[in-house]
């Protein structure tokens, strides 16, 4: 019979070869839904995967988006990390994107229509202090009075989604839209626009803070005494206590860095590639983050490559949908798998298989 024996120590191997084996089985099952869906499965894999890259068809439009949506992505994910590895959860990343982006936006077209080099730094300033501000409600709430940030962090998700609402149909409202909800256009006001920094690649200032975000959080892991107390809070939460590491200083920061990150990442798409608040600009980056986060091991350079795979299979997902048929929702249960095949072949690291009963 097969059982599980408990490792001495985490295998370093198995922990670098679980992300490669969950992307193997996802494709493997994505290829068997796509089957049953009547599709061929090697063309669907091929589509998600391989065409834009490099089928000429396509890679001129699809290898610029790869990086216009690895950005938030991996901006998000790498303040997420920083919690995961301590023990706390921040699961509501897709609201402090969306308050950031509605911050941002609303310093930005309070001087509509004046032009000035300062108008997009207070933006910027003002879409991570947006999700700071709206990450610190689970924060104080657990620091306080104990309560589940997990819960807390995604029930204000939906608060966030309410108050997007408000504001594309009431404060934010274009006047000279016709009653249309959603603001301005920001990508043609020029002082409050994020512009393409170089044609043809998709790189803006969301992309250029994402390896930013990335280089800072693996100097702060790797060299700083903060990244210490982080790890050591993740691994051995008594031992951090008594090495004086304060629980409620690490849930503000872990908390407020993410927030801050998601809210940045809000505060770039909405002047970049969404251009507007708008009733559906809620994209689900902050939860697709969440995957990201676990597909690079919470490791600041896994983190850059797990976001640009998963860019890929939105831009793949988008092609397929288009080229094939196959439907959005099987593209999500398809980013899904990820998650699921990684979180399985993760007891490797800490587990190996044995033959036999237990001596």
């Amino acid at each position: 019979m097969l059982r599980l024996e408990k490792r001495a120590s985490p295998s370093r191997a198995w922990g670098m070869a679980t992300p490669v084996l969950a992307v193997v089985l996802t494709m493997i099952a994505g290829g068997i839904m796509f089957a049953i869906l009547g599709k061929n499965p090697v063309e669907a894999i091929r589509t998600i995967f391989w065409d834009p890259l490099f089928n000429p068809q396509f890679a001129s439009y699809s290898r610029p988006q790869l990086l216009v949506k690895a950005g938030p992505l991996i901006l998000i994910a790498v303040g997420l990390s920083l919690g995961f590895r301590a023990g706390i959860w921040n699961i509501g990343a897709e609201g402090q994107y969306i308050i950031g982006a509605i911050t941002g936006a609303a310093v930005g077209l309070a001087f509509y229509p004046m032009g000035g080099w300062f108008i997009f730094p207070l933006m910027v300033i003002a879409g991570a202090f947006g999700g700071f501000l709206w990450a610190m409600i689970p924060a104080v709430l657990r620091t306080v009075f104990r309560t589940n940030e997990i819960l807390v962090s995604l029930l204000l998700v939906y608060v966030a989604q309410s108050l997007l609402s408000s504001m594309a149909l009431g404060a934010l409202r274009n006047p000279q839209g016709g009653g249309f909800p959603g603001s301005r256009n920001l990508s043609q006001y020029p002082a409050a626009a994020n512009p393409e920094l170089i044609a043809g690649t998709g790189m803006h200032w969301g992309v250029v803070a994402s390896f930013i975000a990335v280089t800072f959080a693996y100097i702060l892991l790797q060299r700083h005494m903060l990244g210490f107390s982080i790890r050591l809070a993740g691994q051995a939460p008594r031992a951090a206590r008594f090495a004086g590491v304060s629980p409620t200083r690490l849930v503000i920061l872990c908390l407020g860095i993410s927030g801050a990150l998601a809210g940045l990442a809000g505060l770039f798409e909405v002047t970049g590639p969404a251009g507007q608040i708008s009733i559906d600009f809620a994209s689900g980056y902050g939860f697709t983050a969440i995957i990201v986060a676990f597909l690079g091991r919470l490791n600041p350079v896994g983190i850059l490559l797990a976001g640009l795979l998963m860019a890929l299979t939105y831009i793949g997902g988008e092609l397929a949908q288009f080229m094939l048929g196959l439907p959005a929702a099987a593209i999500q249960a398809f980013q899904g798998m990820l998650l699921f095949f990684l979180l399985a072949v993760d007891l490797l690291s800490n587990y190996r298989i044995r033959i036999g009963r237990a001596q």
